[in-house]
């Protein structure tokens, strides 16, 4: 099964770290934020990508090239220019990078991966946020309902941090990432390949002029996910996931990943 990730958005609300990138370029670890989220894919058995490219899809372009040449060691022959790579690591993913238009809506990207996408059901996400959710669950999920879309269901991250403290005691000051109110969608969905006859052109958007729409006949079921999910929408949400990852407390690892 494929998977959809849009990644062409400018992300303005982190400009300091955008100005020269896409939002799923931004690094935890040392990693793009897009990295992490094919790792977890990839977890659960999911290893072919198509990256839906839009502001600076070279930058993207560039780090999977960079990936596959610079990789381990190398042994360069300058009078011919050959090359020979000796070891080194590599994904075992398949990655579409399609060019999905500088201004294109949500629904417009992906409506130009069609052409891919018109055999069998697909996995979409956005290319700015990470959880620990079951993706084998998640499908399974979407699999028994036989409706047209499943999105995940996430509680947002609370806006303020929360006090810890008992009557007469010291105060301690304590995130709380995940006790947000209702319910939101979380990003990570499963779609049936005749969702994409209902994108009218690159202006669509996949929200309101489809998954609103659909959601009006009743053929979009929610897949509640109760524990980590967070977006990276602001500078204080980068911090914030870069300092799980440095302190080994991320929770859409497995622990395992350099």
């Amino acid at each position: 099964m494929k998977v959809v990730i849009l990644a062409g958005g400018q992300g303005t609300r982190l400009a300091e770290e955008t100005e020269t990138r896409p939002k799923p370029m931004v690094e935890i670890g040392g990693r793009p934020i897009l990295w992490h989220i094919m790792k977890h894919y990839e977890r659960y058995g999911f290893d072919e990508f198509l990256v839906a490219l839009g502001y600076r899809g070279e930058s993207i372009k560039r780090y999977f090239l960079d990936c596959l040449a610079l990789s381990g060691s190398m042994t360069v022959e300058f009078p011919d220019g050959k090359v020979t790579r000796h070891g080194g690591e590599r994904e075992e993913w398949t990655v579409h990078l399609v060019e999905t238009g500088k201004e294109s809506g949500t629904g417009g990207r992906l409506g130009r991966l069609a052409p891919w996408l018109r055999s069998e059901p697909f996995m979409l996400t956005y290319g700015d946020g990470v959880s620990n959710i079951d993706l084998k669950e998640l499908l399974a999920f979407h699999e028994s309902h036989g409706k047209m879309v499943t999105i995940s269901a996430v509680r947002p991250p609370a806006r303020f941090g929360a006090l810890e403290f008992e009557e007469g005691s010291a105060v301690r000051f304590t995130e709380k990432p995940q006790v947000g109110e209702g319910w939101i969608n979380g990003g990570f969905m499963v779609f049936q390949p005749e969702v994409l006859e209902m994108i009218a052109g690159d202006d669509a958007s996949l929200e309101t002029d489809v998954l609103e729409t659909l959601a009006e006949s009743d053929q979009v079921m929610a897949f509640p996910h109760s524990d980590f999910w967070h977006c990276m929408d602001t500078l204080r949400d980068v911090r914030y996931l870069r300092d799980m990852w440095d302190t080994g407390k991320a929770p859409w690892t497995s622990g395992s990943w350099d």
